[in-house]
């Protein structure tokens, strides 16, 4: 990527952190980096090639942030680990966390077969932290595929719901309620 379209790139990203994926459009961001619309065009085919060139960056420094944590053994430990990374982002982040895991977009992820075949940078560490779980004998032996989507739909939909203002809890409170309900299903789970 030419060092023109990682500033454009950047300055959408800004616009998406502060006001969400619908406040992005090729005129704002040429206005904002002081650059005519059609500049944009040279680097980016379209308002969707742009939102998908934020969503891959956001997805691998998601991924990279999450998989920098030192290596622990424990697999409860690790799982809460990766619990309190996701939460962090989607409490700290919400237009991102929105655009990247929720917002209909092209080129989104889909289950199952994206998901199988290790395109998602951010469920390839849930799966990764389960497989871990099942190696050491903590879980019981299955498809981890399945569980790690559940727990990730859990996680996604309780998110909703407390932004929402459905669950009414002060953060710590959620924080923990995500931490017992993530538990619940990983009990029901356990060799």
């Amino acid at each position: 990527m030419s060092a023109t379209a990682a500033r454009l790139a950047e300055i959408a990203r800004e616009i998406l952190l502060a006001e969400g994926a619908a406040a992005v459009s090729m005129r704002r961001v040429a206005t904002a980096a002081g650059v005519t619309p059609m500049t944009i065009y040279r680097h980016f085919a379209n308002r969707e090639a742009l939102l998908a060139t934020i969503a891959d960056a956001s997805f691998a420094e998601i991924a990279e942030r999450w998989a920098a944590r030192p290596a622990v053994a424990d697999f409860d430990t690790r799982v809460t680990e990766l619990l309190d990374d996701h939460l962090d982002f989607a409490l700290g982040q919400p237009h991102l966390y929105d655009f990247v895991f929720t917002d209909p977009r092209e080129g989104a992820r889909r289950w199952p077969d994206d998901f199988r075949a290790g395109g998602s940078p951010s469920m390839n560490l849930v799966a990764d932290a389960l497989t871990g779980g099942i190696r050491q004998g903590v879980l019981r032996d299955q498809d981890v595929w399945p569980l790690a989507l559940t727990v990730a739909a859990l996680i996604h939909g309780l998110v909703q719901l407390f932004r929402g203002g459905r669950i009414d809890l002060p953060e710590p409170d959620f924080r923990a309620l995500v931490h017992q309900l993530v538990g619940k299903v990983l009990d029901g789970n356990r060799a």
